[in-house]
């Protein structure tokens, strides 16, 4: 039996000790992270490297109210980019076979125009932009694409091009191999059917969804202010056992996508779809819990999330945004020891994190209080809010995080 060293910490802080440990080169990128029944998560790290963990010191970097200690596991199954490198191997080798037998010469720009990641979705695989440029792909047509799906295990190919800007953010899809665009993708025991040229679908997204069917939304009200084809609508029905969930989403080709979702996951008669405009919604003073998953920013539907907050009770925002992290171009001192260039590298790892979390607590306070602000200039009354959690979701961009902000809102 083959044991890996693990981290183990608490899954609500999951998602920040894979960043730090990532960035301290400890992780080990060859395995999946492993969830567990009582409520932590393992984080696989390298066994040779072992010896640079400070864990107090870590404790204190990454979240002073959790915990983490090393455990040894049973060998966890391969991570997704493991499994990838194989694929995109496979990839490789069959699109150089196929020119090489079309009498071309491959070549290191041909090499660079095969994408190294990309989206299934059942047997439809979907590339992202800025891949398959060059003119010899469109030459060859249907023979190379039936190649590219057998050897990625599919049946139909597609790529999306760039995405609308016609306000709900349709996805300009190009179908090369298959005719039907419309596909199933399984989530954590959830089935979400639609069509990929009409409705998005954010895979980087999936840690977020795991931490809301983790939840216990037990006998709340919980309103989704975007959405979309169910992404966190259904995670809180299916998993966190939400009483009634109101999902607004604006968008014609999602709202169908939502109702099939509901009917196939035997949740419709638990949620009520609200299509449109959401700062038109009617209703007010009826949700514990508002879902605001809307980047780069959700703060237009702040107004309307304090409107649906219980008067009485108050409840819980989950407030989405994309925050910057400021650049920090100032150098840092280095001591004269052997092993400096190492342990600087290590320093400054220590201090991007160290930054990143104070821009995300610096735009948490101040969203707190235009919350309160606007709770108390909406009610007439005098609020508190607290933050509970911030939430690393994904790294949008270079010095860019989507983080997800828990704000408990009470009345005074």
């Amino acid at each position: 039996m083959v044991l890996i060293p693990c981290l183990k910490v608490p899954q609500r802080h999951a998602q920040m000790y894979r960043k730090y440990l990532l960035s301290q080169g400890v992780l080990d990128r060859k395995y999946c992270a492993q969830k567990h029944p009582d409520g932590t998560v393992t984080l696989p790290v390298i066994a040779s490297v072992l010896a640079q963990l400070d864990l107090v010191a870590l404790t204190k970097d990454v979240a002073q109210d959790s915990f983490c200690e090393i455990v040894d596991i049973q060998a966890p199954p391969l991570s997704k980019k493991e499994k990838v490198k194989s694929s995109y191997k496979r990839l490789l080798e069959t699109a150089e076979s196929m020119l090489v037998s079309k009498g071309e010469k491959w070549s290191e720009d041909l090499e660079r125009d095969i994408p190294s990641r990309w989206q299934c979705h059942g047997d439809l695989v979907l590339f992202s932009e800025g891949c398959f440029s060059n003119a010899i792909w469109k030459e060859i047509g249907s023979e190379f694409w039936t190649a590219v799906a057998l050897a990625l295990g599919g049946k139909r190919i597609a790529q999306i091009k760039k995405i609308s800007q016609d306000g709900y953010r349709t996805p300009m899809v190009t179908m090369l191999l298959g005719e039907s665009s419309y596909v199933t993708h399984i989530d954590n025991h959830i089935r979400y059917e639609f069509d990929v040229t009409k409705c998005m679908f954010s895979s980087g997204n999936i840690t977020e969804k795991l931490r809301i069917a983790s939840f216990d939304c037990s006998g709340e009200t919980v309103v989704d202010l975007y959405a979309g084809i169910g992404y966190f609508t259904l995670p809180y029905l299916v998993h966190a056992k939400a009483a009634h969930v109101h999902a607004c989403e604006w968008n014609p080709d999602a709202v169908k996508a939502l109702q099939r979702n509901l009917q196939v996951n035997g949740v419709s008669d638990r949620c009520t779809v609200h299509p449109g405009d959401n700062r038109q919604l009617p209703l007010r003073d009826l949700a514990d819990r508002v879902n605001l998953g809307l980047i780069p920013s959700s703060e237009e539907g702040w107004p309307v999330a304090c409107r649906l907050l219980k008067r009485d009770t108050g409840g819980m925002l989950h407030i989405h945004q994309n925050v910057t992290t400021p650049l920090h171009r100032e150098p840092l001192e280095h001591s004269s020891a052997i092993d400096d260039e190492k342990g600087s590298s290590m320093e400054e790892s220590s201090l991007r994190i160290q930054r990143d979390m104070q821009a995300w607590t610096a735009w948490a306070s101040e969203t707190a209080r235009s919350i309160c602000t606007l709770l108390s200039d909406i009610t007439g009354s005098k609020w508190k809010t607290n933050i509970k959690h911030i939430e690393h979701v994904k790294t949008y961009a270079p010095h860019i995080s989507h983080v997800v902000l828990d704000l408990e809102c009470k009345p005074l």
